[in-house]
């Protein structure tokens, strides 16, 4: 990870050279992970994300000639130029699609085109929302730049359209809305539906304890498969029981009307199950942080959280599952997956010295699977989106 000040001056030279002028700006924004809230954000439920100190940096300047250009210090042989009344989903696809989803968002308020370089060190599709911080940082920049009257709320719209329309991913608020709001040592505590949102003091390392994020090696891609069917179901789960959203529904005892004998039916159950419970223990874990609790007692709740996912939810995959149980077997406190699923990242609240403990006990489950080392880091809840220079 680099200093927000060595970062905005490797982003400012990697845009001099490519565009052989400096840009107006250097915008960052991190990734993140949810210390426990998964899929419930386009329920309308609660989440409680935190911000990495991993970050995607944006440098950005305007340009005369009605040209989006863009360019990558992670993907240097796929830059792109388009024209700015060329921008539509699925052009330009892979990497660019999420900064120009953004500049397709507010392309009516972008006069004559814009170059823009990327550089960041989000680990991408881990789970750890590194889409998000890309289009957050672009749109703060843009923000800024054209001097838009556009609050975080906006912000966080802009960005979660780019990514459902123009990107093509079904996913809720939950990823822009922790690259944009999150603050250092603490937690937010998002209600999804009225936007709502509190900073819940999440100073792990007073309590001498540390977050440990396990990376799988196991990609994954909102964009197709699995996330998507996810959210249908919800959506399905909810109409048969009559509400707009599952997050009305608060006691797992009126799911039972989606036990219809039917395979469909159980599934529906299931699903629904998922998001009411995890509700449920956002709700548990935010208490306990609010008050003067030894927050080691969350513990039990990830790990709760994580087996939902796992058997209601069902999109854990094998080497999470086996990241869990060995982290939670060596001493962790407790242990989820994080992110969408079928692929990506795990945490593990763990006492802070017995973090080596704990990556040594998964990496040698890791290597049992005839699996490569994981990558592991502890993390520490940092600060949302920000300008850099």
């Amino acid at each position: 990870m680099s200093s927000d000040r060595e970062a905005a001056r490797r982003a400012s030279e990697a845009f001099t050279e490519r565009f052989g002028t400096a840009p107006e700006g250097v915008w960052a924004a991190p990734g993140r992970v949810n210390v426990i809230g998964e899929h419930t954000d386009y329920n309308g439920g609660y989440v409680l994300p935190v911000a990495l100190p991993h970050t995607t940096r944006a440098a950005v300047a305007r340009r005369g000639d009605g040209l989006v250009a863009l360019a990558s210090l992670q993907h240097p042989d796929t830059a792109v130029e388009i024209e700015l009344a060329d921008l539509r989903p699925g052009h330009p696809a892979g990497w660019a699609a999420y900064p120009a989803g953004v500049v397709h968002e507010l392309r009516d308020r972008v006069p004559h085109g814009l170059s823009i370089l990327v550089d960041g060190d989000v680990p991408s599709g881990a789970g750890l929302s590194s889409s998000a911080a890309l289009e957050c940082a672009v749109a703060l920049a843009l923000r800024d730049l054209l001097g838009l009257e556009l609050g975080p709320a906006d912000l966080v719209d802009v960005a979660r359209r780019a990514e459902n329309d123009f990107v093509g991913a079904p996913t809720g608020i939950l990823d822009q809305s922790a690259a944009l709001l999150c603050t250092a040592e603490h937690a937010l505590f998002l209600d999804t539906r009225d936007r709502s949102s509190e900073q819940v003091p999440f100073a792990l390392a007073a309590a001498g304890l540390a977050l440990l994020v396990i990376d799988s090696g196991t990609t994954h891609d909102h964009a197709e498969g699995g996330y998507g069917d996810r959210r249908r179901e919800c959506e399905a789960a909810a109409a048969r029981l009559g509400v707009g959203l599952l997050r009305e529904i608060d006691d797992v005892a009126a799911l039972g009307v989606l036990a219809d004998g039917t395979p469909e039916g159980d599934v529906l159950r299931r699903r629904a199950r998922h998001i009411v419970t995890e509700n449920a223990r956002v709700l548990k874990v935010v208490a306990t942080l609010r008050g003067d609790a030894d927050p080691r007692a969350i513990g039990p709740v990830l790990t709760a959280g994580h087996e939902s996912l796992r058997d209601d939810f069902e999109i854990s995959v094998p080497l999470l599952d086996a990241c869990v149980e060995a982290a939670v077997g060596a001493g962790a406190h407790g242990a989820r997956m994080v992110g969408g699923g079928f692929g990506g990242s795990a945490i593990a609240l763990v006492d802070a010295d017995a973090v080596e403990a704990v990556t040594a006990a998964v990496t040698a489950r890791f290597a049992r699977e005839g699996q490569a080392a994981p990558r592991t880091f502890v993390t520490v809840p940092s600060a949302g989106a920000r300008r850099l220079a």
